[in-house]
């Protein structure tokens, strides 16, 4: 995909709150003007990649684009679930994220059940995916380490 490695950073904001209340996937949700800024042609589904919530450690994060067809989403959202577990929800933070990988097309599903073991078979094939040495080398990018308070986009 002529789009990847996509960089990102905006603030993270309140989402549906089905990420670890329905799913048991917690998922970290960008503004509609972080949405908007997504290149048009960047297509919908999941992707993967590395995030990193201020000036923490980076992650291996699997990542949702797209209108979530189960829950018949009006607005396209970008989720991004970190492979992390931390302590406490971090809304107001600077979410970076650099997008390396796609996996599949979103698509809809017969039950929550098969929805969520979807997505733990993304995790896996993220996880399996970013032990590459291609994508393991974006983890270190400077763009992880830019001065606080900096969100443009794509850097």
């Amino acid at each position: 995909m002529r789009h990847l490695p996509y960089f990102c950073r905006g603030e993270v904001v309140k989402g549906f709150g089905r990420g670890s209340k329905e799913l048991g996937i917690p998922t970290a949700n960008f503004s509609e003007q972080v949405v908007e800024s997504f290149p048009s042609d960047i297509p919908t589904g999941i992707y993967y990649g590395w995030a990193c919530v201020g000036n923490g450690d980076v992650h291996k994060m699997v990542l949702s684009i797209g209108w979530n067809p189960f829950y018949k989403n009006i607005k396209k959202s970008v989720e991004t679930h970190i492979i992390h577990t931390f302590k406490e929800d971090f809304y107001g933070e600077i979410l970076s994220i650099v997008i390396t990988g796609y996996i599949r097309p979103e698509k809809n599903f017969d039950s929550l059940d098969a929805l969520i073991s979807a997505i733990q078979e993304d995790i896996e094939e993220a996880k399996r995916q970013l032990d590459l040495p291609e994508h393991l080398k974006l983890k270190e990018d400077n763009f992880f380490h830019l001065p606080e308070g900096k969100t443009v986009n794509n850097r």
